[in-house]
């Protein structure tokens, strides 16, 4: 897929067109892409110090997305993410030190360090979770958006997902019965080209595979830049609104880029070289602040952004680091007692 097609939208007017953030809101989703960034990068070398357990998928390149979608949403909004989802949760509000400690399986963990990277929750942040299993949280979501429809509140879900997801059962199931329901939620495909070692392209019969798909469900065909965070935050906005007066939910396909292989393990060596080059020019981050700089933010104002991220992070990974290990009666909490079949009975 070219650079260029992520400017299309498949049919109709582009999505979003008329919403303009102001530049307080602009400037306020660089600090969340820096933010982002910066946790994934020092995330990326505590794995490598080995005190990361277990493997990370990171979303380094993709903050756009997360950036633009979060800043659309209220606080008692609902969001659902994949295992790639430290972004997500970061940006909803989880303190950078509680992260770093789930993913070193520390005390001081978002999850008392249980669940590690890819079993991120805080339902007090109405953050829902980072799901390990495919696809599987595209039916939650609509769970919650039922729930909050049932109960006549106006929030909204919204679900994140990769592009892998949109060939799993579960992506066909939730947006028929999302459609069908009219339910308050917005689908997100963070589409990044490729699934575990493969290209999407070589194994989907259409040529976006979240978008191509949407008119089946009697949705809007939606493809945008993802590494746009004025792009994403304009249409996801529009989204948002339509699910919560009523209008139902929302098919998004995000393009974008990760900079590294699928996780840790994954060097990413199969993708041309070429194709790295060109995305890693559209780098989401330098283009956005070049972009606000030209729209009258001041370099220092940035720089201090970036400052303080980076303190932020270093603050946050030493607090971790300091915390002890979970103590084994926490990792044996609300687990079945011997493993086996017993407690059905």
């Amino acid at each position: 897929m070219t650079i260029e097609s992520t400017t299309q939208v498949i049919s109709g007017a582009p999505h979003g067109a008329g919403v303009r953030a102001d530049l307080e809101t602009r400037t306020g989703m660089y600090r969340a892409q820096v933010r982002a960034r910066y946790f994934e990068k020092e995330a990326n070398d505590l794995f490598l110090q080995n005190l990361v357990k277990g493997t990370t998928h990171l979303a380094t390149g993709q903050e756009a997305v997360a950036a633009g979608v979060a800043g659309a949403l209220r606080p008692d909004d609902y969001v659902f993410a994949t295992y790639r989802g430290h972004n997500h949760a970061l940006l909803r509000g989880v303190p950078m030190d509680a992260l770093f400690g789930e993913l070193m399986g520390r005390e001081n963990g978002l999850m008392a360090g249980k669940g590690g990277s890819m079993h991120l929750t805080s339902v007090e942040r109405n953050f829902m979770g980072s799901y390990a299993i495919v696809g599987a949280h595209l039916t939650i979501a609509n769970g919650a958006a039922w729930s909050a429809l049932y109960r006549g509140t106006d929030q909204v879900a919204v679900a994140f997902f990769g592009d892998g997801a949109t060939n799993i059962g579960a992506f066909h199931e939730a947006l028929n019965l999302a459609a069908i329901w009219k339910l308050p939620v917005v689908f997100v495909c963070e589409n990044n080209l490729y699934m575990e070692y493969t290209a999407i392209s070589a194994v989907t019969a259409v040529e976006h595979p979240a978008a191509s798909r949407a008119s089946a469900y009697g949705l809007s065909p939606l493809l945008i830049d993802g590494n746009d965070a004025d792009v994403v935050y304009a249409c996801a906005t529009e989204a948002v609104a339509l699910a919560r007066e009523g209008g139902g939910p929302s098919l998004i396909e995000a393009l974008t880029y990760r900079h590294g292989g699928h996780s840790r393990a994954d060097p990413g060596k199969y993708r041309p070289d070429s194709e790295i080059q060109e995305w890693m020019s559209r780098d989401p981050l330098p283009l956005y602040r070049a972009r606000l700089e030209s729209d009258g933010v001041a370099a220092e104002t940035l720089d201090k952004i970036e400052q303080e991220a980076h303190d932020e992070v270093a603050t946050a990974r030493e607090t971790a680091k300091a915390s002890p290990p979970a103590d084994t009666a926490t990792v044996e909490r609300q687990v079945f007692s011997d493993g086996g079949s017993s407690w059905r009975r």
